[in-house]
């Protein structure tokens, strides 16, 4: 007798769910509230799907429950992954670890998922809103608007609020908080910070290669490196992505919120500022903007200057000591209030969820409903920028689904 799985939500968790629960012989439908699936995996890695990360282990993720995610890894490595595509036909190439495939479009992975769908017979359905899972008796029935399913199993791979523009609405949710299980505030994680400042319009476009450090009660609680992107809101960029989530849970808190931009990352205070006194020295009739031009982008360098309340005019051997040291803060040291984070609109994951402690780390099914499993970004875990998000996706959508289709 065949067993009857249904998959909620057509994102990357669900579509392998469902491919491995149809694997496992299941009859399978897919339910999915857009009118096509895979619609996020489109927009992943720019476009180009950063499928997973060879340099994987489980602090690229932060949970409430670590060990959840320690589970899932051991159980599906980055090698599992590459193969299990690899045989759908994606060769996947390594690009200092980050892993696309070869054809550098999302598209390619997407369709090779719907193949496979279609050779297994699995039914998708699209436009489906389903409103929550409830048992009755020995059968699982999902309710939609305006139907009614019946299943053996259910999984659900909902998604979170993050990237709502691709259609993720939240409401796997409050289907979980239905079945009593606990829910931790989703908030948005890898979303660009807003801040506060009358120069913000002025450095907007600005690409500049620095550390930013988030401070919350005068503690550091999070800090990164790589290409920062300067906006009209505020910023953004991968090392803002990464540091994002801990913004939104101290904000949360009430906590307030700075951001420390240190635009010379390789140079001590004591270092920039004799590197500037050399640059002085090497151009003595250089004003203060003519002296940044080759250093700094100009809007930047105007920005910093008016920052430090300096006539730009000026020449650097005219300034006092400590006129010298404070254009060297703002260059190394530059503070921006944060007052929020953009919204899940722009937010690639979410930072909470379902409380991964309700849900069995080795077959991914609830604690609180049997019959009913968990895949993907619905559940407390997310990852840092490099494809670990994706990975964490593929990895408990084929967990679940293979356990959910399987014999008992």
């Amino acid at each position: 007798m065949h067993r009857n799985v249904i998959v909620v939500g057509g994102g990357a968790s669900g579509l392998v769910a469902a491919i491995a629960a149809a694997r496992e012989g299941s009859h399978v439908t897919l339910l999915e509230h857009n009118d096509r699936v895979g619609k996020k995996i489109l927009v992943t890695g720019n476009g180009k799907c950063n499928m997973t990360n060879k340099n994987m282990g489980s602090e690229y993720y932060r949970s409430e429950n670590p060990g959840f995610v320690e589970q899932v890894l051991w159980k599906f490595p980055p090698e599992k992954i590459m193969d299990f595509f690899e045989k759908l036909g994606i060769r996947p190439v390594d690009r200092n670890g980050y892993i696309y495939p070869a054809s550098g479009q999302a598209a390619s992975v997407l369709d090779v998922l719907r193949m496979e769908l279609e050779y297994w017979n699995v039914d998708v359905e699209t436009g489906v809103h389903v409103k929550r899972v409830v048992r009755r008796d020995e059968v699982l029935c999902v309710e939609a608007e305006g139907k009614e399913y019946e299943a053996d199993r259910v999984v659900l791979a909902c998604g979170s609020k993050a990237g709502n523009h691709t259609g993720n609405d939240g409401s796997g949710y409050e289907m979980a908080r239905d079945m009593g299980h606990h829910i931790y505030k989703p908030l948005p994680a890898l979303v660009q910070l807003r801040a506060k400042g009358n120069f913000l319009k002025q450095w907007a476009g600005v690409r500049v290669d620095g550390t930013v450090s988030i401070w919350a009660d005068g503690v550091c609680i999070a800090k990164d490196r790589g290409e920062i992107q300067l906006t009209d809101y505020g910023i953004s960029g991968i090392p803002v992505f990464q540091v994002s989530r801990f913004v939104s849970a101290a904000l949360e808190e009430k906590t307030p919120v700075l951001a420390r931009l240190d635009f010379f990352p390789d140079m001590t205070r004591k270092e920039l500022y004799r590197y500037l006194d050399r640059r002085f020295e090497n151009c003595p009739y250089k004003s203060l903007e003519e002296m940044m031009v080759g250093l700094l982008n100009k809007k930047l360098a105007s920005v910093l200057i008016r920052e430090a309340q300096l006539d730009g005019k000026r020449n650097w051997g005219c300034l006092s000591k400590a006129q010298k040291n404070h254009l060297c803060e703002m260059m190394d040291d530059f503070t921006l209030p944060i007052h929020g984070t953009n919204a899940y609109e722009q937010a690639q994951v979410c930072m909470g969820g379902v409380d991964t402690r309700e849900i069995d780390g080795t077959t991914m099914e609830s604690k609180k409903m049997r019959g009913v499993y968990f895949a993907g970004e619905l559940m407390d875990v997310d990852g840092i920028c490099g494809g670990y998000n994706l990975h964490f996706a593929w990895a408990t959508g084929y967990i679940a689904g293979k356990h959910a289709g399987g014999k008992d």
